[in-house]
């Protein structure tokens, strides 16, 4: 399988690379010129296109002849930098090919997703404070995702949970909707959500599904281990 990987260069992008050079995939990068050398360590193993990721000429070049593309949806600036990049991909994707997106829990699909106070606050403050100092766009990280929900094509789109750093624990559980008792822990290892994307292309059942995910050995997960994690 030959997958592009947008949003190499981060730390979620990273895993992904990583997990997809343990499956043998052929694997394709695309990052900011400035941010190439954080690739430094996959030299000569993975191809490299430097370029803004809601680039559409950067981005038809990297999805060319892909079976797969895995996409980090940064919502930086105040540019339309997320829905940018998802329109670039939509458009230049092979067709069949499998699509797996990126973004936090407090993006949702359908309504039915039951929020915390508390991640409603942080959300709200962070979207206001990020945009205040045209450091990021949350909305346009919503606009993104209307988008690829509206698109008829081989999506998934990961929702992620406050993540964590350490060794991987396991393939995350996932529910369709954040506030199903599962996902009460709130709480991912990084290198694991990277494993969920990369594991996504591979799963025709998460095909045009927006699973929401936690940690395996979390308690609500460990909790809830006999419910079939699809909420």
């Amino acid at each position: 399988m030959k997958v592009s990987i947008i949003g190499a260069s981060g730390k979620l992008g990273q895993y992904m690379v990583q997990h997809s050079l343990d499956k043998g995939y052929e694997v394709v990068g695309v990052c900011r010129e400035k941010s190439v050398k954080k690739l430094d360590r996959f030299r000569g193993r993975i191809t490299v296109v430097p370029g803004a990721t809601n680039d559409p000429e950067v981005i038809q070049h990297a999805v060319a002849g892909c079976d797969g593309v895995l996409v980090v949806l940064v919502p930086w600036g105040v540019h339309d930098y997320s829905s940018g990049t998802a329109q670039a991909v939509l458009d230049h994707a092979e067709p069949g090919a499998r699509l797996a997106f990126s973004c936090g829990w407090h993006i949702t699909r359908d309504g039915k997703d039951r929020y915390s106070r508390k991640l409603l606050w942080q959300v709200k403050a962070f979207g206001r404070i990020a945009k205040l100092l045209r450091a990021a766009d949350l909305d346009d990280q919503v606009e993104a995702c209307r988008r690829v929900f509206a698109s008829d094509t081989r999506w998934t789109v990961v929702r992620g949970s406050d993540l964590e750093e350490g060794e991987s624990q396991g393939l995350p559980v996932w529910s369709r909707h954040v506030g199903d008792p599962i996902l009460e822990s709130n709480l991912t290892r990084r290198v694991d959500f990277a494993l969920f994307m990369v594991e996504a292309l591979q799963n025709d059942k998460l095909i045009q599904e927006a699973p929401a995910i936690v940690g395996c050995k979390t308690p609500s997960a460990l909790a809830h281990a006999s419910v079939p994690s699809q909420g």
